[in-house]
């Protein structure tokens, strides 16, 4: 299956390891473009709403119109031939959405979830901060709590970024497709 032109969408919330993860799992495939979704938002030079605790409508519309262009880019590359590996934090009600978003089958999901410790050592230890006065344990919660199980769930805590990769490798096809 990893021939074939198809699109893996990697989620899972901020330093769970997504970025890594993609990098390595785009580079082991013969034909790859690796999607980073957050590029659209940073695309925005004024005018930008942050996604907060408490998100305001604006953040909200910015939030899905970077969905809707990373979906449509992800669908144009794997149009083209490649299997896109495209990573984004997509949570709750939003990761069926972005899921009828992409056109493109096959598709497969991989949520990764390691636990709320690990992510919050991440986050302390990694150059860059996404989560500022917003507790890593809140968003945790309330994305285990809101995302419907859908894809592979990864609970990465305790793997490499290349164990992670050879798991996807080997699951993503049988857990993680949709449709």
């Amino acid at each position: 299956m990893w021939e074939t032109p198809s699109v893996v969408l990697i989620s899972g919330i901020m330093a769970a390891g997504k970025s890594t993860v993609a990098e390595l799992l785009a580079r082991r495939l013969p034909r790859a473009v690796h999607l980073r979704g957050d590029v659209f938002r940073r695309m925005i030079v004024t005018g930008r709403a942050a996604m907060t605790a408490q998100p305001d409508a604006q953040a909200w519309r910015q939030l899905r119109l970077r969905y809707d262009l990373a979906a449509s880019a992800a669908d144009r590359y794997a149009a083209a031939g490649f299997t896109v590996v495209l990573q984004d934090v997509v949570l709750g009600a939003e990761l069926p959405a972005m899921v009828d978003r992409i056109r493109h089958r096959p598709l497969a999901v991989v949520v990764l979830a390691p636990t709320a410790g690990v992510v919050a050592a991440r986050e302390r230890d990694r150059p860059k901060q996404g989560y500022g006065d917003w507790p890593v344990a809140d968003l945790d919660a309330a994305f285990r709590a809101d995302t419907p199980r859908m894809g592979l769930w990864l609970d990465s805590s305790a793997q490499t970024p290349a164990e992670t990769v050879d798991e996807i490798m080997a699951r993503a096809w049988t857990a993680g497709r949709i449709g």
